[in-house]
Order: C-alpha cells, then sequence, then structure tokens
C-alpha cells in the first residue's frame, strides 16, 4: 500500500507540473488569451443565409480589429430577444425598437448604422389578390414575422390603427416565411420592409406586390453591450466605418444591407421612442 500512494502522489506531482507548464505556455501565447466576443444578428432571414452574409463580415472584422468573435444564430425573433434582453450577446445587429429595449434593459449603446437608407414597413399581398387598396385590408389575415419586429411588425400595425384598420395577425418567425405564406395563400397578407423583399428569390419575389408603406426611420444598428471595454468598442466602430471606406468592404456590408455606413447613436432613435410602441405589445 505504501508503495502505491508513493506512486499516486508522484503521478499527481507529475500532472500539477506538467499544468503549470502548459498554463505559462499558453500565457505566452496570444492566440489562447483573446476574449471571443459572442455577435447576435436579428433573423430576418432563415439561418444558412443569414451566416452567408455575417461569417465574411465576421472574418474580416477580426482581420481589422485583432479581436475574435463567435457568430450565434436565433432560430426566431422572439428568441433573439430574449437572448438580447438578458445581455447574452457581447455586439449585435437589431431593429431601432430593439435597440430602446436592450438599452433600456442592458445598457447596450448603438456604434453604426446605416447613413442614407431608412427603415420603411411594408405590406404586400398576391398580384392576383382582390386586395387593391389598404381598406381593403380590415379583418384580413396578415402575417408578420413577431410582434416586435419594428419595420415589418409594429410599424404597420401602429400606422393602421390609427386609421381603423384592424388586422388579424399571424406571427410566423421570419421576414422570408412571411413572404412565402403570401405566396402560397396561408395568408391573405404580409408586413416586412422593401430590404428584405428585395432579398426574395426571384420566384417568390415576383407574385408580391406592395399595397401599404409605413414612414421612414433610422435603420438598424450595430450595438454593442457595455460590458466590452471601451478600447475594443472603438476597435470595432472604426473597423465597420473603415470597412464602408473600401470597395470590398462596401460590398459585404450591402448584404445586410447597409449601403452607407456611418456612425450611431442612441439620440437617432428618438423618433421610434416617440411612437410608444409598447402599447402594441
Amino acid at each position: 500500500m505504501k508503495i502505491g500512494s508513493k506512486f499516486v502522489w508522484r503521478l499527481f506531482a507529475m500532472l500539477f507540473i506538467y499544468t503549470g507548464l502548459q498554463s505559462g505556455l499558453y500565457a505566452k501565447d496570444p492566440v489562447a488569451k483573446l476574449k471571443i466576443y459572442r455577435f447576435g444578428v436579428v433573423p430576418q432571414f432563415e439561418q444558412r443565409k443569414i451566416f452567408r452574409i455575417w461569417v465574411p463580415i465576421i472574418e474580416r472584422l477580426e482581420k481589422d480589429t485583432g479581436l475574435r468573435f463567435e457568430l450565434v444564430g436565433s432560430d426566431q425573433i422572439p428568441t433573439f430577444e430574449t437572448r438580447f434582453l438578458a445581455g447574452e450577446f457581447d455586439f449585435a445587429y437589431m431593429n431601432p425598437y430593439h435597440v430602446l429595449r436592450a438599452n433600456n434593459k442592458q445598457g447596450y449603446i448603438p456604434l453604426v448604422r446605416d447613413g442614407i437608407r431608412k427603415l420603411q414597413g411594408i405590406i404586400v399581398v398576391r398580384k392576383d389578390s382582390a386586395i387593391k387598396e389598404v381598406n381593403d385590408l380590415k379583418s384580413v389575415v396578415v402575417a408578420f414575422p413577431s410582434a416586435r419586429a419594428l419595420g415589418a411588425s409594429l410599424l404597420p400595425r401602429s400606422e393602421l390603427k390609427k386609421i381603423d384598420i384592424i388586422v388579424n395577425p399571424r406571427y410566423v418567425k421570419t421576414h422570408s416565411s412571411v413572404y412565402l405564406h403570401v405566396a402560397q395563400k396561408l395568408a391573405v397578407a404580409g408586413g416586412g420592409v422593401q430590404s428584405t423583399l428585395n432579398h426574395q428569390k426571384p420566384e417568390v419575389r415576383n407574385l408580391l406586390r406592395v399595397v401599404f408603406r409605413t414612414q421612414s426611420y433610422t435603420p438598424h444598428p450595430i450595438v454593442a453591450h457595455p460590458r466590452v471595454t471601451k478600447q475594443d468598442i472603438i476597435k470595432v466602430r472604426e473597423a465597420f466605418l473603415k470597412m464602408g471606406q473600401t470597395e470590398d468592404g462596401r460590398a459585404l456590408l450591402a448584404k445586410i444591407p447597409m449601403k452607407s455606413i456611418a456612425p450611431a447613436k442612441l439620440r437617432h432613435y428618438n423618433a421610434v421612442k416617440r411612437l410608444k410602441l409598447e402599447r402594441l405589445q
């Protein structure tokens, strides 16, 4: 038993020394020390398309900042909302109404946005639909991505309500699902935004027409959680702005879509705040 005990203690000692050496080696490895930031993206499209758009952007961001990122997918908008309200993302791309909620709950701050394009909600119907004008939408089934999708749900419902048009909402998780529901006659109409409609396959997009458009607002920003160091927040903001100054960088951002990148501040979303959209919840 004594020999066995000595052997066990020697084995523990060797493991302790080996572990210490490994820790020392990793401490000298700058890659091993880097924090991995979680980057969330609102799921306007299905996950494969989102990853096709965002993986090259994340790779460019890592190259230009020296930081590391993990792209975190969400299968539907309510899941994305639960995650940012819990502070799960270090950085995220989200709609303006989400920005207000995220700032209020977790202190997220906007970094960059599209400086030219505006966010405008739309209602689409099939081209062969009997619905010809906005008044024809009364009491019909309208597909929306989620209750709190700003351009695709909150803005259209808010503006329709002001002119006494109440619809029957059906929530179908993503913008792409909305357009498919309308194209396949599973819903009479659907809420979206022009940019996501433009991204649909021609066989879907060509079946649809826009019957209603909302007012325009400052579009989706990229935001940062306040726990991220100020130095790294500056690196990320500058990297995105730099991306918008090169031809290949602009091509990457255009797929978001973000056509002309510019700095973003919380005040840019005051117009959305004044709408008091929480009353629609």
